[in-house]
């Protein structure tokens, strides 16, 4: 997604790079469906077995962690087993409808959740470099200040010594 991942993907990976999207000035739904569709088309036809996506996290203004997540084979967390105190549950769908439906979308929301973070660093990144701008133009204005009051009160104090020299000489 993006340029600057198509970039370095050319440069590793030239033979093998399948397609790019540009994801615009805000990430959106559709653009995280249109990777997603592709994904799953290209993983069905058993073109590709594994599906990793590599993003920046956004943990904080300064913090931004690059973090890798595989998405294809979905990797599952177990907690453990869960005590049902018995109870049994029914599926409507049956689970195999069920996770038909549901794993598309997890890919497509995992994407965009990824495509979020990315952005959100990068306005971090911006709003940092912005203010570190602001700031190194206030402490050039205050050293430009000083060395123009400098030449002036220099000015002055000659002017006052030629005024004093002159009344001298008279």
């Amino acid at each position: 997604l993006g340029r600057k991942g198509r970039d370095q993907l050319c440069r590793l990976y030239g033979e093998r790079y399948v397609a790019s999207y540009e994801v615009g000035p805000s990430p959106s739904l559709a653009n995280a469906q249109k990777v997603s569709d592709k994904i799953t088309e290209l993983f069905e036809a058993g073109e590709i077995d594994v599906v990793t996506v590599v993003f920046s996290k956004f943990k904080s203004v300064v913090i931004q962690t690059p973090t890798v997540t595989q998405l294809i084979p979905a990797l599952t967390v177990s907690g453990g087993t869960i005590d049902l105190k018995g109870a049994a549950y029914e599926y409507e769908p049956d689970e195999e409808a069920i996770l038909e439906t549901l794993l598309p979308r997890n890919l497509t929301t995992q994407l965009l959740s990824a495509m979020l973070e990315n952005q959100a660093g990068f306005f971090a990144a911006q709003m940092a470099a912005m203010d570190n701008a602001t700031r190194n133009a206030g402490d050039m204005i205050a050293s430009l200040t000083l060395q123009y009051n400098r030449s002036r009160q220099a000015q002055i104090t000659k002017e006052l010594i030629e005024i004093i020299s002159g009344a001298e000489a008279l």
